[in-house]
């Protein structure tokens, strides 16, 4: 799976699908888990459909890049995405942000 991607600086912003659950965790995994050794911000905006496998593959990644010299962080002001990561506690295991730029400088 390739997914759209912006660069700012030494910043690879991820822009993830529509639906991001269990049908494209593998996958989405896989594609963050080869930017090894990068910051990388996935901007969860667009998302429209996040289940557990979706919430998994992230967390998992940010696992990933961590033991391969890298770092993940997630952006969105999309409310329901937002109260998502809130209710299952993950915005206490990873770094959420209310926009890209605000996930971006936080690299700095």
């Amino acid at each position: 799976m390739n997914l759209p991607t912006e660069i700012f600086g030494d910043v690879i912003v991820v822009h993830t699908p529509d639906e991001l659950g269990a049908e494209q965790a593998q996958a989405i995994e896989q594609f963050l888990t080869t930017l090894e050794r990068q910051k990388v911000v996935v901007d969860l905006d667009n998302t429209e459909l996040l289940d557990s496998g979706g919430l998994t593959a992230l967390l998992d990644s940010q696992d990933n890049l961590r033991e391969l010299s890298g770092d993940l962080r997630l952006a969105t002001t999309n409310p329901v995405n937002r109260k998502i990561l809130e209710v299952t506690r993950l915005d206490r295991q990873m770094d959420v942000f209310e926009s890209v730029i605000d996930a971006v400088k936080s690299f700095s």
